[in-house]
This record gives C-alpha cells, sequence and structure tokens, in this order.
C-alpha cells in the first residue's frame, strides 16, 4: 500500500518497512530532479534553438557529445524509474489478487526493462555519423 503523507515524519510512521520510506523519499527526490531537467531541455532546445531547426543533424549532432548522452540517459532513467515506482503503488492498490498482481508486475518490469535497455543502447552505441 501506497503510503499517503506529504511530510516526512508522518510517512516515515506510515511506513511498514524502511525500503518503503526509502522510495516515498526517491519519489520526492525523482520528481524535483526531473522538472529540472526536463525544464532545462525544453528551455535548450525550444527557447535557445529555434525550433524549425531541430531536425535529424541537430539531434545527432548533440547526441555525439558525451555530456548530452549521460543528460538524455539521466533523464531516461529516472523518468522510467519514477514512473514504475509509480505503477508499482497502482498495481498494490488496485490489483486485489496476489496471483495476478505478482504476472503484472512481472510483465511491467520487463518491459520497463526492456525500454530502458533499448534507450541506454540506442543513446551509447548509435553512431549518428558526425564526425
Amino acid at each position: 500500500m501506497a503510503i499517503k503523507s506529504k511530510r516526512y515524519q508522518e510517512a516515515r510512521l506510515e511506513a511498514s518497512t524502511n525500503l518503503e520510506l526509502y522510495w516515498w523519499v526517491f519519489m520526492r527526490i525523482s520528481g524535483v530532479v526531473l522538472v529540472f531537467l526536463v525544464i532545462g531541455h525544453m528551455w535548450m532546445n525550444a527557447i535557445l534553438t529555434d525550433i524549425n531547426k531541430i531536425n535529424y543533424d541537430y539531434v545527432a549532432q548533440r547526441l555525439s557529445q558525451t555530456t548530452w548522452k549521460i543528460y538524455d540517459w539521466l533523464m531516461l532513467a529516472l523518468g522510467l524509474l519514477h514512473g514504475a515506482n509509480g505503477l508499482r503503488y497502482v498495481m498494490d492498490d488496485w490489483i486485489r489478487d496476489p496471483a495476478k498482481r505478482f504476472w503484472t508486475k512481472v510483465v511491467v518490469y520487463s518491459l520497463i526493462a526492456f525500454l530502458f535497455a533499448l534507450g541506454s543502447f540506442s543513446l551509447f552505441n548509435h553512431d549518428f555519423g558526425v564526425k
């Protein structure tokens, strides 16, 4: 069951395990970090750059730099982990049958792991053809 408290002291009392409390704290921190990462991404791609000039060459040039790869990978990793933990809360709250909940989690977590691996391989191993 998800922790519904908004303050740390209340969440600490409500948490059934320390791991559940750590996930609650992670959701707060990753949410704030994600907001700033997405705002930074939007600032750089929609404000500082003419949006009409964004094409494959722009993206390839950008992703040929390690800093941008790490920046985008961080957004990918935090977004997927934050979303997966949110889905876990929803599945724990709404799927009452333990067997169905288990298999639903297996499918969802496998899909998220696949998306993370695919995104990571695409970011770090794809040759964008920029010299």
